[in-house]
């Protein structure tokens, strides 16, 4: 297998840049969602490992190709 049927093909395709940023916002937004909820504990607990997850996420994706 050549270097250019992978670059060219199913890889790239992979790592494109706008499917991740989307992710990588909605689990910001998710992680701010459960911050401020009121209902639950645990979600309030987990919600700044999520945000870091996603801002990480975030950082990582923006070097990615278009």
């Amino acid at each position: 297998m050549s270097g250019h049927s992978i670059a060219g093909g199913g890889v790239s395709r992979w790592f494109r840049r706008g499917p991740w940023e989307t992710i990588a916002m909605t689990l910001i937004g998710g992680g701010i969602v459960m911050l401020v909820q009121p209902w639950s504990i645990d979600l309030f607990g987990y919600s700044f490992v999520t945000i870091l997850a996603g801002t990480v996420g975030y950082v990582i994706v923006s070097h990615f190709p278009e």
